[in-house]
């Protein structure tokens, strides 16, 4: 059965196999590791990963590559070793999904995530991390720059401070377009992140030190004290400066400039702001 890309889903498959299976012995795949794929498109990686996991759940939202998946790895799935799940993974509770195929311990994801949605998955994959062991993406190459940016860089940014703050990164390698079809006109770079079994820095409340982060990262180009001065009211600031010098930050700072443990020291701050009286 032939598949032509959707332009609007931003398909871009693997076709070398080979790439697959350096990928899988880049983290050391395992015979019992079970397996989460995201948009398993054509099956090359698929291929590679039922040669070495336990089981494999793919997540596909296109139903006609569904079909070609479900021929292509008939025996696989007759044998309890794959199952294809036809949803959008964004759409879809990972907890739930791993209760109804009554898997109790941790999986490891994988997946060619799509340019266009590579953000929001991996936000959503962030916030069921209780269930995932690691992710390994191939991801377009600037988006994975963004992620690694250290404190300083143009790209650093919210995402970087997220998944940071939730995972150890490593970048293992990069991909040339042309193992793609249809071919990008862009590099995409394997990552490896793996969750820590602690945060990278102790918050006192976690959905506010995100909300800071995103409020500063908003207008990032504004000093660290004229981006208080406009989030204060929420926190019941009165005096945005003296906060600043209390938690030892320079106030002419930009907000790309502050380390993950400088936006904790400031969160922190700020939360003890708001429960005083």
């Amino acid at each position: 059965m032939r598949h032509r890309a959707k332009k609007r889903l931003s398909q871009h498959f693997l076709v070398d196999g080979n790439i697959g299976r350096r990928l899988i012995r880049s983290v050391g795949l395992s015979l019992e590791d079970i397996i989460l794929e995201i948009g398993p498109g054509r099956g090359a990686l698929t291929k590679a990963l039922l040669e070495t996991a336990h089981r494999v759940l793919g997540v596909e939202v296109d139903e006609e590559l569904a079909d070609i998946l479900q021929a292509k790895f008939s025996e696989e799935t007759d044998a309890g070793k794959f199952t294809l799940i036809v949803k959008d993974i964004l759409k879809t509770d990972i907890a739930e999904l791993l209760e109804d195929q009554g898997i109790e311990e941790k999986i490891r994801v994988f997946g060619n995530l799509p340019y266009n949605i590579a953000t929001a998955v991996i936000q959503h994959l962030i916030q069921c991390r209780d269930r995932i062991k690691d992710m390994t993406f191939m991801l377009q190459r600037e988006v994975v720059d963004r992620i690694l940016s250290p404190p300083g860089s143009k790209r650093y940014g919210y995402l970087s401070v997220v998944v940071q703050y939730h995972c150890e990164g490593k970048r293992l390698f990069t991909l040339p377009p042309g193992v793609f079809r249809p071919i990008p006109k862009v590099y995409s770079t394997v990552v490896h992140l793996k969750f820590r079994e602690q945060p990278a820095v102790e918050v006192v409340n976690e959905r506010r030190f995100f909300e800071l982060v995103s409020a500063l990262f908003a207008e990032r180009r504004k000093t660290l004290l004229n981006n208080l001065k406009r989030v204060a009211p929420r926190y019941r600031v009165n005096d945005p400066e003296r906060m600043l010098a209390d938690t030892g930050i320079d106030p002419l700072r930009r907000p790309e400039m502050l380390s993950l443990a400088e936006f904790a020291r400031l969160a922190n701050r700020l939360a003890a702001s708001a429960s005083e009286p």
